[in-house]
């Protein structure tokens, strides 16, 4: 069963880390049509920000690229965030989603992945060496009693 879209945006923007604030921001400005919790825009924030952070750190290591975050907002009060680069791409998705795993160098903890999936309803993670990562996530927002 495809879910039909009610409400979609779509944004691009260069792999600098100061663009990582402004996309989780954006997306949960966008989510607010939904009427969410604090904890549940918290829950959004966070996992756009670890998709984010991956593609502009792990995506392109040593260079800019682009970056684009499509939203969209699904029957039943599901919300999709699709973050997607063209960097490097991941050589191995399994191994990549190991706690703790990164190529990150030291300062990084190797939890994205695993951050993104417990934020979120749904994760799914395409990759392909030298052609790059989009990652898919889904939310459901709990409807609220009017």
């Amino acid at each position: 069963h495809i879910q039909r879209t009610e409400n979609y945006m779509v944004m691009e923007f260069l792999s600098r880390s100061s663009n990582e604030s402004f996309a989780r921001t954006a997306v949960a400005t966008f989510a607010a049509q939904l009427d969410p919790t604090l904890d549940e825009i918290g829950d959004i924030k966070t996992a756009v920000s670890e998709a984010v952070t991956n593609s502009i750190v792990h995506g392109y290591p040593n260079t800019l690229g682009k970056i684009v975050v499509k939203v969209r907002i699904l029957e039943k009060n599901t919300l999709e965030i699709s973050v997607r680069d063209w960097g490097c791409g991941i050589e191995n998705i399994d191994k990549a989603r190991e706690p703790m795993f990164t190529t990150g160098g030291e300062e990084r903890s190797g939890m994205g992945f695993t951050i993104m999936e417990s934020f979120t309803d749904r994760m799914r993670v395409k990759s392909k060496l030298g052609h790059g990562t989009t990652v898919v996530m889904q939310k459901r927002i709990a409807p609220r009693m009017r």
